[in-house]
């Protein structure tokens, strides 16, 4: 193991001449930041803050962060109005847009590198007034805590879980953040102790200090705020992914873990059962198109359990520039046409009356099963998966489930097809990971 993780550090520590690179950027940024809030007397403060401040960066994602810290008496809409305001005048050379979080701030490419303008309020530690308000105390804390040595154990660890594909915090992913990966790291000292102690992860086991009771897979305390659990943002599928990759990893170290694995070919076999909703949407965040995709896609699930259409994975993909994909697989598209519908048992007079009148005409056959309840066969409304979301979407939009916001979307136009005819490159990769196996996680090596 010590050779594979020496040969791994070499690509995931950055080169001295790409850590000088991104500095200018990153001066550049600060300095053109620094001018437009000086116009202000309501900002107290600009600084870095995320993985380049605190030296976690990774070579190919160097994102900047830089935070503009409010007074706290300033009101919440003036927070977000300025923020913006200070964030494309200070990016206005680079096509600035704005992305969302608990608050919206500004991002910007500066020379291939990602600039983040946040805003926060400069308060008292645990006097949160926002979501980025903890920012500067993590940058602080990591920036006392973490030696030179574990910084670069914090990159083995996010390239590792970056190859496995559950790094990163964003709703599309609910996976491993920049931060959660920092503090395993200064919980456990070294790349290797986070991944033995993963390989033997126990039900709810709790990391660091936490001051109350949590209700998730994994609990892993925020060393800022003993009332955060930093876990809670992270599927637990996802927690499943890493767990089996822990072990993997343990069984028969390979540098496969810290390299970008190429797309799996998939069979035709694994697509015979995988529905594709495809539709187009008016621009927004992509913040807000992937939790309303996601939420799309569970409440279609609901709705084909209901029907008894058996889905065993779901899932739901976007360019985030104006098309969507949700996906679907099921246990078999087609199922029977007849099914049984269990009533009341006969003692109850009201109650088996009531059945028998509402369902004797709709049935093929009615009975008295041996555990005394009347039983009713009947002809489903629809036994095709594709048909019955297809009549779903165009006729019951307003009982889905589906999120209000895509609607309006959906009412313009969609597709449903089987994945064997997928041809759009984003949505084949989607695809890939739905149904393929990931032979680094689930090995018998």
């Amino acid at each position: 193991m010590k050779q594979i993780l020496d040969n791994a550090r070499r690509i995931v520590i950055p080169s001295t001449r790409l850590q000088q690179e991104k500095t200018k950027v990153a001066n550049l940024a600060l300095g053109l930041v620094r001018e437009q809030t000086s116009k202000y007397q309501e900002i107290v403060d600009v600084e870095f803050g995320g993985s380049y401040s605190k030296g976690t960066w990774l070579p190919d994602k160097a994102d900047i962060d830089i935070f503009i810290k409010f007074e706290k008496s300033v009101s919440e809409e003036r927070f977000i109005e300025l923020a913006k305001k200070i964030g494309f005048d200070s990016l206005k050379k680079f096509h600035p847009y704005v992305r969302y979080s608990d608050h919206p701030y500004v991002e910007a490419k500066i020379q291939g590198t990602k600039v983040n303008v946040v805003p926060c309020y400069d308060i008292e530690k645990g006097q949160w007034k926002s979501a980025a308000d903890r920012s500067p105390f993590h940058t602080q804390f990591m920036l006392e805590s973490l030696t030179s040595v574990m910084r670069d154990e914090v990159r083995l660890l996010k390239v590792f879980l970056k190859t496995v594909r559950i790094y990163g915090a964003e709703i599309a992913k609910q996976g491993f953040s920049g931060y959660v990966v920092e503090v395993l790291i200064w919980n456990y000292g070294t790349f290797e102790n986070v991944i033995k102690a993963f390989a033997n992860l126990k039900p709810n086991q709790i990391i660091g200090n936490a001051s109350k009771e949590f209700d998730t897979v994994v609990v892993i305390m925020d060393p800022i705020d003993n009332t955060r659990n930093l876990a809670a943002a992270i599927s637990i599928e996802n927690v499943g992914k890493f767990v089996l990759a822990c072990r993997s990893f343990l069984k028969k170290s390979s540098m496969s873990f810290f390299k970008s694995k190429m797309s799996s070919k998939i069979s035709k076999k694994n697509l015979e059962n995988v529905l594709v909703v495809t539709f187009n949407f008016k621009p927004r965040s992509p913040d807000i198109i992937w939790g309303q995709i996601k939420r799309a896609a569970n409440s279609l699930a609901t709705q084909m359990q209901i029907e008894e259409f058996n889905v065993l994975r779901k899932s739901a993909v976007t360019d985030e520039k104006t098309e969507a994909a949700l996906f679907f697989l099921l246990q078999s598209t087609k199922i029977s046409e007849l099914y049984t519908r269990e009533g009341p048992d006969f003692y109850s007079e009201t109650d088996s009356s009531m059945f028998i009148t509402k369902n004797v005409k709709k049935s093929r056959i009615m009975w008295v099963n041996t555990n005394g309840r009347i039983h009713s066969l009947q002809k489903r409304n629809q036994d095709n998966a594709r048909l019955f979301l297809q009549d779903l979407l165009k006729n019951h939009l307003d009982k889905t489930g589906i999120p209000k916001g895509l609607k309006p979307d959906l009412k313009k136009g969609f597709k449903i097809f089987s994945a064997s005819k997928v041809t759009s490159k984003f949505i084949k990769e989607a695809l890939t990971e739905l149904v393929t196996t990931d032979n680094a996680i689930f090995s018998s090596t």
